[in-house]
């Protein structure tokens, strides 16, 4: 097997974050909330779950080894491992692969991991309730969407689950549903902005 699609070596017990998307292209942004998750979630690794395709995309990504070979190229930190797990496991929806993760490692604590934006769109996520319940939820503040996502209508329903930011460290170690906004310096580097940079690649 090539071996780009393995997965892992994780450990028991170990705090792993769990950070996707179809990362066309990474960029420095993904890498200052990696590195923002590691310091305030006080995780011992992140993966970046290189996703083959994403659903609510109308048009493909680039192809996954280009994609997985480029955030190899970005990261220098051997914390963050750039994966194509979701095509090893033969998952493309998050609530799939986390349980598919789980199973494979059931004594590693996982944590999803996603900026604020993401949670303003959650409640569309497929078994968006299913992937609370499953792991503890770490949302990075992004340029524009703190407000949004607060008031979300994902936010508001998991609100009796919110942990307090200063409790953000301990977040590996709760039992799901839990989730926390935490405020960190802030990236505005996106992947559609670069690719709006580009020659049309699709449409």
């Amino acid at each position: 097997m090539h071996h780009r699609w393995g997965l892992p070596a994780a450990l028991p017990g170990q705090r792993i974050g769990l950070l996707g998307g179809s990362f066309d292209p990474p960029h420095a942004g993904h890498l200052h909330i990696t590195r923002m998750a590691l310091q305030r979630f006080g995780l011992d690794r992140v993966w970046w779950l290189v996703s083959p395709g994403n659903p609510l995309k109308p048009c493909g990504p680039a192809p996954l080894d280009a994609r997985i070979a480029a955030g190899r190229r970005l990261i220098q930190d051997p914390r963050i491992l750039v994966t194509g797990a979701e095509a090893r496991l033969g998952t493309r929806r998050t609530a799939d692969t986390i349980a598919a993760l789980q199973a494979h490692w059931p004594a590693v604590r996982f944590v999803w991991l996603m900026g604020s934006d993401n949670l303003v769109q959650f409640d569309r996520w497929d078994r968006w309730r299913e992937i609370a319940a499953r792991v503890p939820i770490g949302v990075i503040a992004r340029p524009g969407s703190r407000t949004r996502a607060r008031t979300s209508r994902a936010a508001l329903m998991l609100a009796a689950h919110r942990v307090p930011e200063h409790c953000a460290p301990r977040l590996a170690d709760m039992a799901a549903p839990a989730w926390v906004l935490v405020n960190v310096p802030m990236s505005p580097l996106s992947s559609s902005a670069i690719r709006r940079a580009r020659p049309a690649a699709c449409g």
